[in-house]
């Protein structure tokens, strides 16, 4: 739904700007070799667009700088590179934790949910939620990897504005869309 103000002979658009509830359809695609080569990662639909509240902090800085500004309507196609976008991947990020933090005490280890290749829910000691990438699962040790998915890698956005609506008081103290779209509550 594009909605604009009317008046003799001008048409008003609304714009892309902080505390706007925006809907957009757009595919990435990603590359870890400076675009050479691209992956297709996500894909929306014009039936179940990505739609957020604008400006809230929640997206990357350069998805929204280069949305900032653009009309109902409006097509786009940008790139980020990924040092501006989950950053580069860290070994940091790749920790072994002792097999006995994955096993309830008089349990055995879930080996269908503790497998290489599975992403799980983990909290640290400072109570922070992660997810993790199970990399290795030895006799001792689980070596996870709390990497972003796509760190690491260079993000291409291609898609289309297709909606741009005021919040409301709601969304905006709650600082996340609801209704359609957005979050349920």
């Amino acid at each position: 739904m594009v909605f604009a103000l009317l008046l003799p002979n001008k048409i008003y658009l609304m714009t892309i700007e902080t505390n706007k509830v925006v809907s957009v359809n757009y595919t990435l695609t990603v590359s870890d070799n400076n675009f050479q080569s691209e992956e297709l990662v996500e894909e929306t639909a014009p039936e179940n667009p990505f739609t957020f509240l604008f400006g809230s902090g929640g997206l990357l800085e350069d998805f929204e700088n280069n949305l900032n500004g653009l009309s109902t309507g409006a097509s786009f196609d940008f790139k980020i590179t990924a040092a501006n976008g989950y950053g580069i991947a860290s070994q940091e990020n790749v920790v072994r934790i002792p097999i006995q933090a994955f096993v309830a005490p008089g349990e055995e280890l879930d080996t269908e949910m503790v497998a290489e290749g599975n992403f799980l829910p983990m909290v640290d000691d400072q109570g922070n939620h992660m997810q993790g990438l199970v990399v290795e699962v030895g006799a001792e040790f689980v070596v996870m990897d709390f990497n972003h998915p796509l760190a690491g890698k260079d993000l291409h956005f291609v898609g289309s504005v297709l909606d741009i609506r005021e919040a409301s008081d709601e969304e905006l103290a709650h600082g996340h869309v609801h209704g359609p779209g957005g979050h349920q509550h």
